[in-house]
C-alpha cells in the first residue's frame, strides 16, 4: 500500500520539529554552560590545573619587656613532591631515601598519590640548608624544597612555662604560643601556575606569587634579667634541698605587670617530647593549689587593720602556746608560747593564736568578705590558660574553728598568683590588679605597636592608710621577727614566712610541707613583690629557713639590676645569738698605726701591706657594709705632710 503524499509532508514537518527542538536545547544548554556555569566550570579546570608551593609565614617573635627575642624564627626548608610530575617514582623514593632517612615504601607511596601537592614528612619537614640545596642540585623531577621555619629559643629554656612550644606545623600548643595563636601565627603565602596533565607549566600562564603576611610580635612584661636570676635560684633550690617541685613568681605591685615567673621541675620547649605532659602542661605559679600557711595571715591583718579592730603598737596579746576552739586545740609554731606580746609582735613572730584572735574579732562575715575583695576563690584572669580557682569554705560552713584556721592559712586553699595579687593590693595603697604578661602587640615590619595592654584595676580593697601600716608590720618582720633572712643590708624589705603541712590521701603529713616567703622592696614604696615556694624541701621544713634567702637573692639581684638604689634609713635588724651583724666599713685613710689600735674597737681584722706609717688606701673602701669581723687590707705609706717637713 502506497503512503500518501500528505503523510510524508506531515511524517517530516514532525521530524523537523523534533530537530528543531533537540537543536533549540542545545542552545540552550550551551548559552547555560557558557554563561550561567562558564565562570565555576572554569574556576574548576583552572583548580585542576592549578599547583600552589607553599611558603609558610613567619610567627611573631616573643620579647621581653626590653625588646630582647625569647622566641624567633629560624628557616627551616621542607621537602613536597608534585606526583604528576614525578616521572621515575622509584629511582626518586631510592634518592630520597637515603637522604632523609625515609623509607623507601613510604616515599614511594606519598609521591604515586593523586593529588596536587603532597608533603613529605616526617622526614622531609623542617629540614637543613645544607640539605634542602643537596636536593635542589639532584633536580629530581616532581620534588620542590619550599620554604618553612621553626622556633628558635636563644636563653634555651629560660620562661619554658610562660612561652610554650609549637607542633610540627607551627601551630601553638601550650603557654602563650596556643593563647595568642590567633594572632602570632600570621597567613602563608606561596607560588601558584597551571601545569597540564604531564606537570609542564601552560603557555600563555604565568606563577603568581603570594608573600606570607608574617604573625605580630609580643612584647611581654616579663624581664629577661630577672626571670635568669629567679631560675637561676630556683635551680639552686631543687639541687640544696632535693625538692618534689618549687615556683616563683616576681610582680610589679603598681601594676599588675609580671616581671618573672618560673617552675621547677623545667622543661625545653625545643624538644618538649622529651619531657612528661605533667611537666610542660602544669604552669605551677597559676596552676598548683594549696593551703598557704601564713602568708595568708597578711589577709587577715589587712583586713582587721581596716575595721579598726587592732591597734599594732598598743594592744597586746598573751600567747601561752596554744587555744582552744570549738573543741579544737590550735596550738602556736613555738612550744610554750612566746607570752605577753604587742599585736606589732604578734605579726614578727607568726603567733597562730594571735591571728586566731583577730579572725575572732572581725567574725566570719567581714573576714571571708575581704578574703574574696582580695580576690581569693576565684581566678585572677591573668593572660594564660591553665589557671585554678583555690577553694574557700563556703560561709555557712564556716564554724568557730574554720573561722579560727582560715586566719591563719590552713583550711583554704590558694595558687602562688592569688597569693601575689593579693599581697600587691595589701602593700600598695589598696588596689587589686588583674596580673598581666602581654604587655603590647607590635607590627613586625613597621616596628608600630598595634596594642598596647594597659594595667587593670579590679577594686580597691583597703584604704592607703592601712596598706601603710601593713607594710610597716611586714618590713618589722624581717628585720625583726621570722622573715629576718630576707634581710638585704642597704634595702628596706618587708615580706611573711609561710610553712603548710600538704594534705596527703585527705589528712596532713606529718612529714611534708610546702614552705613559702613572700617579699617586696623597697618596703616603703614597693617597686618589686617576689613570692617562692619549695615543695617538700628535705631536712629542714620552714619557709624562714628555705624560702626566705631564696627570695632575698632574687630580690637583692632584682634591685640591683633595677638600679634601686640603696638606702641608710632601713629598719634596724635584730641579730640573734650566733649570728654575725653587718656593720660600716670606716674611712682609714690618713690614719697612722696607734689611730688603728685606738680607734677600731676589734670590729674587724687588719692584713697590712706596703711600708710606712700611714694608710694610704684601703679595701673594702670606707662606707662598705661588711659582716663584723671581716679582713680590711690597708695599703701603708709616708704621709705627704710628713715628708715635706723632713725636706
Amino acid at each position: 500500500m502506497k503512503v500518501s503524499k500528505v503523510s510524508q509532508r506531515r511524517r517530516l514537518l514532525w521530524s523537523l520539529l523534533l530537530l528543531l527542538l533537540l537543536f533549540s536545547a542545545l542552545i540552550i544548554r550551551l548559552a547555560y554552560v557558557q554563561i550561567g556555569k562558564g565562570a565555576e566550570l572554569s574556576a574548576k579546570a583552572e583548580d585542576l590545573w592549578r599547583r600552589d608551593i607553599p611558603f609558610a609565614a613567619q610567627r611573631g617573635e616573643i620579647l621581653d619587656r626590653n625588646g630582647t627575642a625569647l622566641v624567633t624564627n629560624i628557616t627551616t626548608p621542607t621537602i613536597w613532591a608534585i606526583p604528576v610530575q614525578v616521572k621515575d617514582p622509584d629511582h626518586t623514593a631510592k634518592t630520597l631515601a637515603g637522604l632523609i632517612g625515609m623509607n623507601e615504601a613510604d616515599i614511594k607511596k606519598k609521591i604515586t598519590k593523586r593529588s596536587r601537592l603532597e608533603r613529605i614528612n616526617p622526614g622531609g619537614r623542617k629540614i637543613t640548608m645544607e640539605l634542602a640545596q643537596e636536593i635542589r642540585d639532584l633536580k629530581l623531577p616532581g620534588i620542590v624544597v619550599a620554604e618553612d621555619n621553626k622556633r628558635y629559643y636563644p636563653y634555651g629554656d629560660l620562661a619554658a612555662h610562660i612561652l610554650g612550644f609549637t607542633g610540627a606545623y607551627s601551630q601553638g600548643l601550650t603557654g602563650l604560643e596556643a593563647k595568642h595563636e590567633d594572632k602570632l601565627k600570621g597567613f602563608d603565602g606561596g607560588i601558584s601556575y597551571l601545569s597540564d596533565a604531564g606537570g609542564r607549566i601552560m603557555p600563555g600562564s604565568s606563577e603568581k606569587y603570594v608573600e606570607p603576611r608574617d604573625g605580630l610580635n609580643l612584647e611581654l612584661t616579663i624581664d629577661k634579667s630577672i626571670q635568669s636570676i629567679m631560675e637561676r635560684e630556683l635551680d639552686q633550690a631543687m639541687v640544696k634541698y632535693q625538692a618534689n617541685g618549687a615556683w616563683s613568681i616576681a610582680m610589679n605591685p603598681k601594676t599588675g605587670e609580671i616581671l618573672a615567673m618560673a617552675s621547677r621541675p623545667g622543661y625545653s620547649p625545643a624538644s618538649y617530647q622529651d619531657f612528661s605532659a605533667e611537666t610542660y602542661n602544669r604552669n605551677l605559679p597559676i596552676w598548683m593549689t594549696y593551703e598557704p600557711g601564713s602568708t595568708f595571715k597578711i589577709i587577715t591583718l589587712a583586713a582587721a587593720l581596716e575595721e579598726d579592730k587592732v591597734d599594732l603598737k598598743n594592744d597586746h596579746f598573751f600567747d601561752g602556746g596554744a587555744v582552744e576552739v570549738g573543741g579544737a586545740r590550735l596550738r602556736c609554731w613555738k612550744k610554750g608560747g612566746h607570752g605577753s606580746q604587742t599585736f606589732m609582735e604578734v605579726v614578727q613572730n607568726s603567733c597562730n593564736p594571735g591571728f586566731v584572735a583577730l579572725g575572732q574579732k572581725l567574725g566570719k562575715e567581714s573576714l571571708f568578705q575581704y578574703i574574696r575583695d582580695f580576690g581569693f576563690g576565684a581566678k585572677t584572669g591573668i593572660d594564660l590558660n591553665g589557671e585554678e580557682n583555690g577553694i574557700l569554705f563556703k560561709l555557712d560552713k564556716v564554724g568557730p574553728v574554720e573561722l579560727a584556721t582560715t586566719a591563719f592559712g590552713q583550711g583554704v586553699s590558694v595558687t602562688p598568683i592569688q597569693q601575689v595579687a593579693a599581697v600587691s593590693a595589701a602593700i600598695n595603697g589598696g588596689k587589686l590588679f588583674k596580673p598581666h604578661v602581654a604587655k603590647a602587640w607590635i607590627n613586625p615590619e613597621t616596628g608600630e605597636t598595634v596594642e598596647e595592654i594597659e594595667p587593670e584595676l579590679v577594686r580597691q580593697v583597703i584604704s592607703e592608710e592601712t596598706s601603710k601600716q601593713v607594710r610597716e608590720a611586714l618590713e618589722s618582720v624581717v628585720a625583726k621577727g621570722t622573715g629576718r633572712p630576707a634581710f638585704i643590708d642597704g634595702y628596706r624589705v618587708g615580706g611573711k614566712t609561710g610553712t603548710a603541712q600538704k594534705v596527703i590521701n585527705g589528712r596532713y603529713s606529718s612529714t611534708e610541707h610546702i614552705v613559702s616567703f613572700i617579699g617586696f622592696a623597697p618596703a616603703d614604696d614597693p617597686e618589686i613583690v617576689v613570692y617562692t615556694a619549695v615543695d617538700n624541701p628535705k631536712g629542714i621544713q620552714f619557709g624562714g629557713v628555705v624560702a626566705a634567702p631564696i627570695v632575698q637573692n632574687i630580690l637583692e639581684d632584682a634591685l640591683h639590676y633595677m638600679n634601686v638604689p640603696p638606702r641608710k634609713d632601713q629598719l634596724a635588724r635584730e641579730y640573734k645569738y650566733g649570728e654575725t651583724p653587718t656593720v660600716t666599713v670606716p674611712n682609714l685613710v690618713g690614719a697612722t698605726v696607734q689611730d688603728l689600735y685606738e680607734d677600731l674597737n676589734m670590729n674587724f681584722m687588719l692584713a697590712r701591706s706596703g711600708t710606712g706609717n700611714t694608710v694610704i688606701s684601703q679595701a673594702p673602701k670606707p662606707g662598705s657594709r661588711v659582716e663584723r669581723g671581716s679582713t680590711i687590707r690597708i695599703y701603708m705609706g709616708e704621709d705627704p705632710e710628713e715628708s715635706k717637713h723632713e725636706h
